[in-house]
């Protein structure tokens, strides 16, 4: 069969690592990357969390519970509301992040009703 393209050049398998200079090579270039790409980070480093927000350490838990839940609750209304301005498939996602939230409001009420108060 005649081709109007020729053949390309047949070419010599050619491994990476051919000689032990290219095995370093390569090596080197993998040390380079995990340097640039992916930061190691110290596991005795201690978490600090920002102070923007916070909450303070004497706060007790039924209190806490109450904000979560409150908190939750308003959450649930406005992305109830904010579906009914929306159509169609963005309509269903925003219900069913609002049902989501909807869950957790309902595990943390569970929890209140649970709660015994200490003292």
């Amino acid at each position: 069969m005649f081709k109007i393209t020729p053949n390309p050049p047949e070419t010599d398998d050619v491994s990476p690592y051919e000689s032990t200079d290219s095995k370093k090579l390569n090596e080197a270039a993998d040390r380079a990357l995990d340097y640039y790409l992916k930061p190691v980070i110290p596991a005795d480093t201690p978490r600090k969390p920002s102070t923007i927000y916070s909450i303070a350490p004497d706060t007790n838990d039924e209190t806490l519970l109450v904000n979560a839940c409150e908190t939750l609750a308003s959450a649930s209304v406005m992305l109830s509301n904010f579906a009914g301005l929306m159509e169609g498939s963005h309509r269903n996602t925003v219900l069913g992040i609002q049902q989501v939230v909807m869950l957790g409001e309902l595990a943390v009420n569970r929890m209140l009703d649970n709660f015994v108060p200490q003292g």
